[in-house]
């Protein structure tokens, strides 16, 4: 099975969009443009520029329906999600999670919740790494 095109690299204000588009599935321009206007001070046209650049970059797919076009994403949100973790990792700490972490832990405030979610998620792999070298 061939492996899927990479999500493009899109911008914080994409960002934005795409999210709007992740929790819609479909919508029009005018639906975004409502979506966002109590998050953000943009106008129809900014939305509009924005969007026409996310199908330019293959994130978004385009349908013509009449005189409307209707827009949906061409990636998930976890796919946009994993591809953009994966370049940050690349770039910032030569693709090496342990050092991410790390820093995060020790920097930041980590409540007892995320902590136990950490924890769980590391069990998880390495249950999931013993099942593989068995197989």
């Amino acid at each position: 099975m061939p492996t899927p095109p990479p999500a493009p690299k899109i911008t914080e204000a994409e960002w934005a969009v795409m999210r709007v588009f992740w929790q819609l599935g479909e919508a029009a321009l005018g639906d975004v443009v409502r979506a966002l206007e109590d998050q953000l001070d943009w106008k129809p046209r900014t939305v509009q520029s924005l969007m026409r650049r996310l199908v330019e970059k293959g994130a978004l797919i385009s349908e013509s329906q009449g005189r409307d076009f209707r827009y949906r994403p061409a990636f998930t949100q976890d796919e946009c999600q994993l591809d953009e973790g994966r370049s940050f990792l690349q770039r910032v700490f030569e693709g090496r999670l342990t050092p991410f972490v790390a820093a995060m832990v020790e920097k930041q405030e980590v409540s007892k919740d995320e902590l136990r979610e950490l924890r769980a998620l590391l069990d998880e792999a390495e249950k999931k790494s013993l099942t593989r070298k068995r197989s």
